[in-house]
C-alpha cells in the first residue's frame, strides 16, 4: 500500500491551470468560495459552469431554485441569464450580416420608418454601441416591471424624450436600443426574434436547456406534491428524472420577484452549461464565419469623434489580455459571463443567481484565478477589496471622484505616487490614492478604539500592474475593524459598501 501511496504522489498533475485536481485560490476552493460568497450575500441558489476550452470542466450547482417548494438547484435548471440576452442578439445581427439582408451602417428608418425624427439617423451599429441616445424605457415613469408591454408601448414611453447626446458621440446602456435589435430581426429575417435565434444559434449547438421568457410554460416541471413538497412524477415518467425546471427569482429582500423580459436585452432562460456550450461556439466560425465580423462586436467601440468605449453590445472589455465580460441584474436574478479568451488562458466563467442585485464580478475572477495564476489580481485579496478597471488609471480615479462628489462626501487629498516618482527620478507604473470620508461616520468607529484614527479617513488606490492590468482598491472594514476589535458592525457595513459601490461604479462600463 506504501508504495502504491507513492506511486500516486508521483503522478504529473500541474500545479495550475486544466487537469489539476486541487482547484483553489488563497487556500480556499472553488467550492468553499461559493458556500461563503452565498452565506454572505444570502443567495438562495446558484450555478457555475468553468469552460477550459474546448471542455466544460466544471458544472455544478448549488443551494435551491425555490425556497418554498424546496427545489433543489441542478446543473438543468434555466435561470433568467438578464443582459447576457444582448450577446445572443448581437451575434444575430451579425448572421444577418453575413446573410447579406442588413448593414450595420444601416439606419435603423430603414427597417422601422415610424420611429421619431430624432432617431431616423441613428444607425444599428449605434445600437449594438448603445450610443445612440435613445432613452431607457425601464427609467420612465409609466414602466411597471409587473406588466408585460408591448414593443409598441414600451417605445411610446420613450419616443418623446430627447436624445441623451447626439448618436455616435457617447455611451449609454439603455434596453430601448436592443428592443429595436430585436425588431430589427425580425424586419430583415421576416419572422419572429424568438424563431430566428432559436434556428441559428439554439438548436445547431443542440442546446436543450435555453429557452425564450415565452416560452417557459412550455417546460415539462415536476410538480410538487402539497403534503410534505415531495417529488412523485419522476416515478412514472421518464422526462421528469432529472427535469429541466427554471428556477424562481427573488428581491434582496428575498421575497418572489415578478419575471420581466425585456426583449433582445433580457429575455433569455439557460443553464450554465447551455451558456458555456454557446459560449465555446463564440470562439470559432460556428455562429459568425468571418473574424472581421467577429471582431466588431468582441471588441471596444469606436465613436464617431474616433475615442474608444471599453464595451460593445453588453460586452466589457479590460486591460487584461482577452478578458470580455457580460453582466447584470434583472429582477429576481443576477448573471454573468467572463471570458479569458487569450490563447494562453482560454478560461470562461459562468456564474447564474436567483436573487436580483448580486455583484458577480469579484467570485468570477476568484474562481478563474484558482484555474491559473495569470488569471488572479496582484493584491492582497484578504485585505484589499478592489476590481479589475476597464478605464485607465486616470479615467477610472476621475469616475470614484465623480462618484464621491455625486454623493456629496467630501475629497481630503488626492495623491499621484507616480508624477512623485518621477519628480525623484524614480519610474513608478501609473498609482493614484484619494483620500475621502464623513467625520461623522469615522468618529463612530473611533468611539469605539480611538486608535483606529490611524487608518482614517477612507482611500482608494488605483493602479496599473505589470501586465497592463489597471484594478481599483480600498481596505477591507470588515478586517479592518476585527484587527481594532471595534464592535460598531452597522457603521463598519456602511462603510464597506459604501466602497465596494464606488469601486464597482468606477471600474464598470455600464
Amino acid at each position: 500500500m506504501s508504495g502504491m501511496h507513492a506511486h500516486a504522489q508521483e503522478l504529473p498533475f500541474p500545479t495550475d491551470g486544466r487537469g489539476n485536481p486541487r482547484v483553489e485560490h488563497l487556500g480556499a476552493s472553488v467550492d468553499q468560495m461559493i458556500y461563503e460568497f452565498m452565506e454572505a450575500e444570502r443567495i438562495p441558489g446558484m450555478t457555475l459552469a468553468i469552460v477550459q476550452a474546448p471542455y466544460i470542466t466544471r458544472l455544478v450547482s448549488y443551494g435551491l431554485t425555490d425556497i418554498a417548494e424546496k427545489r433543489l438547484a441542478s446543473t438543468k435548471t434555466v435561470w433568467a441569464v438578464g443582459p447576457i440576452s444582448q450577446a445572443y442578439a448581437a451575434v444575430a445581427v451579425m448572421q444577418l450580416v453575413e446573410a447579406e439582408k442588413l448593414d450595420l451602417g444601416d439606419p435603423i428608418s430603414k427597417f422601422l420608418p415610424d420611429v421619431p425624427t430624432a432617431w431616423r439617423a441613428v444607425t444599428v451599429m449605434q445600437l449594438l454601441q448603445h450610443a445612440s441616445g435613445i432613452a431607457d424605457y425601464r427609467a420612465q415613469l409609466g414602466y411597471d416591471v409587473g406588466k408585460d408591454l408591448s414593443a409598441d408601448q414600451l417605445v411610446a414611453l420613450v419616443k418623446d424624450v430627447p436624445l441623451a447626446f447626439a448618436a455616435g458621440t457617447d455611451v449609454a446602456q439603455s434596453a430601448t436600443n436592443f428592443l429595436l435589435v430585436a425588431t430589427i430581426i425580425e424586419k430583415a429575417s421576416g419572422g419572429s426574434y424568438r424563431d430566428f435565434v432559436m434556428k441559428h444559434q439554439i438548436e445547431p449547438l443542440g442546446l436543450q436547456h435555453t429557452v425564450f421568457a415565452s416560452d417557459l410554460a412550455t417546460l415539462k416541471e415536476e410538480k410538487i406534491a402539497a403534503n410534505g413538497n415531495k417529488h412523485r412524477d419522476f416515478l412514472k415518467a421518464s422526462e421528469f428524472v432529472d427535469p429541466t425546471e427554471h428556477a424562481t427569482g427573488y428581491t434582496s429582500a428575498l421575497v418572489p420577484a415578478h419575471a420581466v423580459a425585456c426583449k433582445g436585452f433580457s429575455d433569455i432562460w439557460a443553464s450554465a452549461e447551455d451558456i458555456s456550450r454557446w459560449d465555446i461556439g463564440l470562439a470559432g466560425s460556428i455562429l459568425i464565419a468571418k473574424p472581421e465580423h467577429r471582431a466588431l462586436i468582441f471588441g471596444p467601440t469606436t465613436l464617431a469623434n474616433g475615442n474608444k468605449f471599453p464595451a460593445m453590445a453588453g460586452w466589457q472589455f479590460f486591460h487584461h489580455k482577452g478578458l470580455m465580460d457580460i453582466k447584470g441584474t434583472t429582477p429576481g436574478f443576477s448573471a454573468l459571463l467572463s471570458r479569458f479568451t487569450d490563447k494562453s488562458e482560454l478560461v470562461c466563467v459562468t456564474l447564474l443567481a436567483n436573487k436580483e442585485g448580486i455583484e458577480l464580478t469579484n467570485l468570477s475572477r476568484s474562481i478563474a484565478g484558482a484555474f491559473g495564476k495569470s488569471l488572479r489580481s496582484d493584491m492582497d485579496e484578504r485585505r484589499l477589496y478592489g476590481q479589475e478597471s476597464a478605464f485607465g488609471v486616470d479615467e477610472t480615479m476621475a469616475r470614484v471622484e465623480a462618484d464621491l462628489k455625486r454623493r456629496g462626501i467630501p475629497v481630503f487629498a488626492k495623491f499621484d505616487h507616480a508624477r512623485n516618482a518621477k519628480e525623484a527620478q524614480l519610474e513608478l507604473r501609473p498609482t493614484q490614492v484619494i483620500v475621502f470620508g464623513s467625520p461623522k461616520v469615522g468618529t463612530a468607529l473611533m468611539l469605539g478604539e480611538q486608535s483606529i484614527a490611524i487608518e482614517l479617513p477612507l482611500r482608494i488606490s488605483v493602479w496599473q500592474d505589470a501586465a497592463g492590468s489597471v484594478w481599483a482598491a480600498a481596505p477591507r472594514v470588515d478586517v479592518m475593524v476585527k484587527e481594532y476589535g471595534v464592535t460598531n458592525d452597522s457603521t463598519a457595513q456602511a462603510m464597506e459598501s459604501l466602497l465596494q459601490e464606488v469601486i464597482g461604479r468606477a471600474c464598470v462600463a455600464y
